[in-house]
């Protein structure tokens, strides 16, 4: 069968799956739609939690992240991973225990203020549209490859899938949805890496595939890279020769480590994964899920390091010093005979995210160190030239340096997509990628949406706006907190898309700055909430605000308002900085705490009790 037959049969099905899943366990409670009415079996719910903490960053950007900044890029995997380690060792099960299933109910409940409360529920809505951009823009990204529309197109059709599961199931659908989510990412993700595996490295394990020797020899431009050279050794060769830094080579440490601080902080203060530990039963199902969870998880981010060297390699072999019109037309092969098909080249081009600037005119394609365009490539409508590639309107002129000069844009986020096409593997290989693409985006923009459409209407609505004075209780029944849920997710799916149409970066890049806010935002006001009863409403106001800004404001003004880099505070980069928000954070605080009145004794009665082993209640909504 062809592969856009193919396409549209995988993707279909998997669809097909998710709709149904979402019929049969429609919401019918506040419960059900807020925590999946708490009785998620725990391997069941740490599929799901895999498949919400694997988002379209891990499955679609990471590798790519990593293919191109080498060890540096070892921050991302050291960081989420060590992240959701800190997150379901030290704090799920006391929040589990303490009973309240959002960020901002804990808040408000421990640090008992309205205005606490509301200053969490902005914050959760902040961070969590900071996140869920990158997760639309990865969802505009596959559709526009693989079902042949522009990336905006893609986006509005991923609206209206998550819209249909999110509104309709609510936490039951998407807990459920996303367990075939997963199951769909990690199948669609270790096809692909096995067979790569098996095609450049002497292994059939791609674990351990970073580790092994190449199975070919290729030309990087410069000189002849030969079989049976261990495979971080040739890449060390190849993009060294090409004018690249070595990929083994570690670059900024200090950048790296607080990155990877911010990562970790990030992952551990993010609401829509602390949700998960109240789709359980009980404290010890909720342990025992983390575990399942962190086993379903390892499974992917032990193979996306070797994903990236196999794909960087790839790009390499497959389009140094190609002549273009030949390679996209598939009439080229390798000097061992095998095909080098670059339709892929075309298609990818076609959709924007790769492009070619014929600097020297000589008609080959030379991929190397340096810009080919000023910044993104801005193509000339659908002008083409004669050879048929797209015409653009800010390639960068040659330097005549006597090096071998780039002409070759490649967006990062295609690197794990294209991968299989470059290496041309089979084209039902090739389908299966295009619907786990898509389960990775889905399934974390849906645990996202659900987050803040909870936010608005359960913590904002119910406990502040609609709060009875006297009974400290909400007004509104079921039936009516349930309609602004389903509201409040429509709401935020009309805006998630709209930011997924007009990001601030590529995927992986907003995810990190989501993770900064989360970790400034989050991460001390519940680690002090657990592990501190003299900690109060004043210290957790003024820490919460204090991080939030400070991180927000350094992001916007590096990223977006042209922050020169030799002003950065410390070297840091934007996309490190939450570990220094988290750190003011943690400061203002301790000091406003000491400095004003002690919490009730109720409340620190209260702290004292969930630390304990036992008595542990459950979740409830109110």
């Amino acid at each position: 069968m062809e592969l856009q037959s193919l396409i549209y049969l995988f993707v279909g099905i998997s669809f097909a799956i998710y709709i149904g899943i979402a019929l049969w366990a429609k919401a019918g409670s506040t419960k059900d739609f807020y925590v999946a009415g708490g009785g998620v079996h725990p391997v069941a719910n740490g599929m799901a939690t895999a498949a919400d903490w694997m988002s379209a960053a891990s499955f679609i950007s990471l590798a790519g992240i990593i293919s191109f900044k080498g060890s540096d890029g070892g921050a991302y995997l050291m960081g989420w991973t060590g992240g959701y380690v800190l997150l379901a060792m030290l704090l799920a099960p006391y929040l589990r225990k303490f009973g309240k299933f959002t960020v901002p109910d804990f808040v408000g409940d421990r640090y008992y203020s309205d205005v606490a409360r509301t200053v969490a529920v902005i914050s959760v809505i902040f961070v969590s549209f900071t996140y869920v951009a990158g997760q639309m823009r990865g969802v505009g990204i596959v559709f526009s490859r693989f079902l042949q529309v522009d990336v905006n197109t893609g986006v509005i059709i991923g609206m209206a899938i998550v819209f249909f599961y999110s509104v309709l199931g609510g936490m039951k659908g998407i807990t459920y949805t996303q367990v075939a989510q997963y199951v769909v990412m990690i199948f669609a993700y270790m096809i692909p890496a096995i067979f790569l595996s098996l095609q450049v490295t002497d292994t059939f394990l791609p674990q351990l595939g970073i580790f092994a020797q190449t199975t070919f020899e290729f030309n990087d431009g410069v000189r002849a890279i030969p079989e049976g050279t261990y495979l971080l050794h040739a890449l060390d060769q190849s993009i060294a020769d090409l004018g690249f830094a070595e990929y083994t080579q570690p670059g900024n440490l200090w950048n790296m480590f607080m990155l990877t601080t911010a990562l970790m902080l990030g992952t551990a203060g993010l609401p829509h994964v602390i949700v998960r530990f109240f789709t359980v039963p009980t404290v010890k199902d909720a342990r025992v899920s983390a575990g399942w969870a962190l086993v379903f998880i390892a499974i992917m981010y032990t193979t996306i390091s070797s994903v990236a060297a196999f794909s960087r390699v790839n790009l390499i072999k497959n389009v140094q010093n190609v002549e273009y019109k030949a390679f996209v037309n598939g009439e080229l092969t390798h000097a061992d005979g095998t095909p080098n098909d670059g339709r892929w080249f075309k298609t990818w081009e076609h959709g924007g995210l790769l492009a070619w600037n014929d600097k020297n005119g000589d008609g080959k394609i030379q991929y190397a160190a340096g810009a080919a365009f000023k910044g993104k490539p801005a193509f000339d409508g659908e002008n083409v030239a004669e050879d048929g590639h797209r015409l653009t309107t800010n390639g960068v002129p040659a330097e005549n340096n006597g090096k071998i000069e780039n002409e070759l844009y490649v967006d990062r986020d295609i690197m794990v997509l294209a991968n299989p096409e470059i290496a041309n593997l089979p084209n039902w290989v090739i389908a299966f990628i295009a619907a786990g693409g898509l389960a990775a985006a889905l399934s974390t923009a849906a645990g996202l949406l659900l987050v803040i459409a909870s936010a608005i209407s359960h913590d904002l609505l119910g406990q502040v706006i609609f709060k009875d004075k006297t009974t400290g209780k909400s007004t509104l029944n079921e039936k009516s907190e349930l309609m602004w849920a389903r509201i409040s997710a429509i709401v935020a799916i009309c805006i998630a898309g709209y930011l997924g149409i007009n990001p601030p970066g590529f995927v992986a890049q907003v995810v990190a700055f989501a993770f900064g806010l989360a970790a400034a935002a989050f991460f001390p006001t519940i680690i002090l909430g657990v592990f501190d009863k003299r900690m109060n409403k004043e210290g957790a106001i003024a820490g919460i605000l204090t991080g939030l800004i400070f991180t927000f404001g350094y992001i916007v003004y590096f990223v977006f308002l042209g922050g020169d880099k030799a002003d950065y505070f410390l070297g840091i980069a934007p996309t490190g900085i939450g570990t220094i928000g988290t750190v003011l954070h943690l400061i203002v605080a301790f000091v406003v705490s000491r400095m004003t009145p002690e919490p009730p004794q109720e409340v620190q009665d209260l702290v004292e009790s969930i630390r304990l082993p036992n008595n542990a209640g459950e979740a409830h909504d109110h």
